[in-house]
């Protein structure tokens, strides 16, 4: 049960000393997004897949994911491009380059990342970037139901597969990745989530797929994790590493959480609890309770974010909810793992409840100095006239032999299950909670929501939004914070670290202000930010210091950096 929520954070601030001061007012949230997806040229839309006829009256909720959107700089001109993945033979993958005018030019198919779904390979769910050969050039992974794929960037303008080279040529039924150096030599490690177990989903051989618990399911498929070996190769060290969890993971995201100068990795898991693996000095991983194990839910998406700027980076996991028939919540899970070894949770009132959530992301749109969330909705928006939620109720309630066994399922036909629902803006508002502003700051739209990536796509300041949607458009809109607050963005650089600076964390001070900020190797769900860090200021117009841990653990402090702008710091190389 969640602690009530004035009272953890009152317990967090006194544990931490980190007081959290914001004055943000829900009629007056001090940014606004705008929907400029076709002004600025992505006419990107998804389109799911198709499976083995044999399960073809559950397919619409098999086949109900697939939507990513991931933001990296491919051709380093430090104008952050978007890559969209499909899901569907024949339909292809999209790279917008950033021409630097608020417009975008496709050149997937020109680079050689577009037509990657094809038969025998599988189809794409998501990508992750980051430069695995420290070369100075963004890469990418690619996750699949289907083999694995790993793209090197040769020169900016084409990518090379050399997937089977670096030993990655694996089918996983994946709907997530993310870099990390868990050993911190430098190089960039590979772990990847999977969700159905390791079959061939166009040609089954039974039809007993599906989980075999809506609580505790451990039936799902291994989740892996590449060791880079440096010379253009991975090794499988799931098993050594002690990482393989069957727990139908959603998604993973990667933090040292309990400050130990060690990245740990959490994870979101469908039917059952979230999971955390503390990391034991790069030797092996330890699963922990961490308080994680009591509400055993539908984890869809984990990111982090410091919540309360306490200088803790805190976690928030989507679940599903349904009036009158399922009330899971979400969870936002403060850092206590330094002091207390756990995670609180304390989200309750709006927050708690998002419908049937999927992902999310922290960032400090209106740059005020406080973190809000941006939360994608919705499940399956098919005729509005018929709802399936009856017959999954049935379904919930029967025995595991039975509906573990996708044949037994009622068909979805065209029934609807949480669809047409709404995207949630939570406005931060410190001690008195959290409040949906997303009608009045211009987020209105009811698509299948799937992934959310945030990044400054105009280098001006504003954190914008991507979003990534089930079988239908994907959508841009663009932020418009408050001019008279300031920012700071900071691009790192590693020498020691991986080139990609993945895993670095920075903790921002200014007068009374104290935050935390990860370079993202991944998070939400299906989905990549712009790993330059952004910090909101308020109306303070300084930093005291900026204090930076790098994944090899060199701690670098920098003094009264310029704000409003952005600044590239490069690791010292001793």
């Amino acid at each position: 049960m969640a602690v009530p929520f004035l009272a953890a954070i009152l317990l967090a601030m006194r544990l931490n000393r980190g007081p959290i001061r914001t004055v943000a007012d829900a009629a007056r949230p001090g940014f606004v997004l705008r929907d400029e997806t076709a002004r600025a040229g992505i006419a990107f839309t998804h389109r799911r897949p198709t499976f083995d006829p044999r399960i073809a009256g559950i397919e619409p909720h098999v086949a109900a994911l697939g939507a990513s959107v991931s933001v990296t700089d491919f051709d380093g001109d430090d104008w952050p491009d978007l890559y969209f993945t499909n899901s569907r033979f024949g339909a292809p993958n999209a790279l917008y380059r950033n021409r630097g005018d608020g417009t975008f030019e496709e050149v997937g198919g020109t680079v050689g990342l577009a037509d990657l779904n094809r038969a025998g390979e599988g189809v794409s769910m998501g990508a992750v970037w980051g430069d695995f050969d420290n070369d100075g050039r963004e890469d990418v992974a690619v996750y699949r139901y289907g083999f694995l794929s790993l793209f090197r960037n040769v020169d900016g303008r084409r990518f090379e597969d050399v997937t089977a080279g670096a030993g990655l040529r694996r089918w996983v039924n994946s709907n997530g990745a993310i870099w990390l150096d868990y050993d911190r030599d430098g190089l960039l490690d590979l772990y990847v989530t999977a969700y159905f177990r390791d079959v061939d989903l166009w040609h089954l051989t039974t039809t007993r797929i599906m989980h075999d618990s809506f609580e505790f399911a451990t039936n799902g498929g291994t989740n892996l994790l590449f060791h880079n070996l440096g010379d253009g190769k991975f090794e499988d060290v799931t098993d050594r590493m002690g990482v393989g969890s069957t727990r139908w993971t959603m998604a993973a995201a990667s933090a040292d959480f309990n400050d130990d100068g060690w990245p740990d990795i959490y994870l979101a898991n469908d039917y059952g609890p979230e999971e955390l693996y503390l990391n034991d000095g790069g030797r092996r991983f330890i699963l922990t309770t961490a308080g994680l194990e009591s509400e055993s839910k539908s984890g869809m998406s984990v990111t982090l974010g410091d919540a309360f700027n306490r200088g803790r980076l805190d976690a928030f996991v989507t679940n599903i909810s349904e009036r009158g028939y399922l009330f899971q919540n979400n969870n936002l899970r403060l850092n206590q793992m330094p002091e207390a070894g756990r995670f609180r949770n304390v989200a309750e009132g709006e927050i708690a409840d998002a419908g049937w959530a999927w992902g999310a992301q922290f960032g400090d749109f209106n740059n005020d100095g406080a973190n809000e969330l941006f939360v994608v909705n919705g499940f399956i928006s098919a005729n509005r006239d018929k709802n399936y939620w009856y017959s999954m109720s049935k379904i919930a309630g029967a025995n595991a032999r039975f509906f573990e066994d996708a044949a037994t399922w009622p068909p979805f036909g065209d029934a609807s299950l949480s669809g047409y629902e709404r995207s949630r803006v939570y406005l931060n508002r410190g001690l008195a909670g959290w409040i949906d502003v997303a009608a009045t700051v211009g987020v209105t739209d009811l698509y299948d929501g799937r992934a959310v990536a945030l990044a400054d796509l105009s280098n001006r300041g504003a954190l914008d939004v991507i979003v990534a949607n089930q079988n239908q458009p994907a959508v841009l809109y663009r932020s418009y914070p408050d001019s008279a607050n300031h920012w700071i963005a900071l691009k790192l650089v590693g020498t020691r670290s991986n080139r990609s600076a993945i895993g670095a964390e920075v903790v921002l001070e200014s007068g009374d202000l104290t935050q935390r900020r990860i370079v993202d190797g991944g998070s939400g769900f299906a989905s990549q930010n712009d790993r330059r860090v952004h910090f909101g200021l308020g109306s303070r117009e300084w930093v005291d210091r900026v204090i930076i841990r790098w994944p090899s653990g060199t701690r670098q402090v920098v003094m009264r950096p310029p704000i409003d702008g952005f600044v590239t710091v490069t690791e010292p190389e001793r």
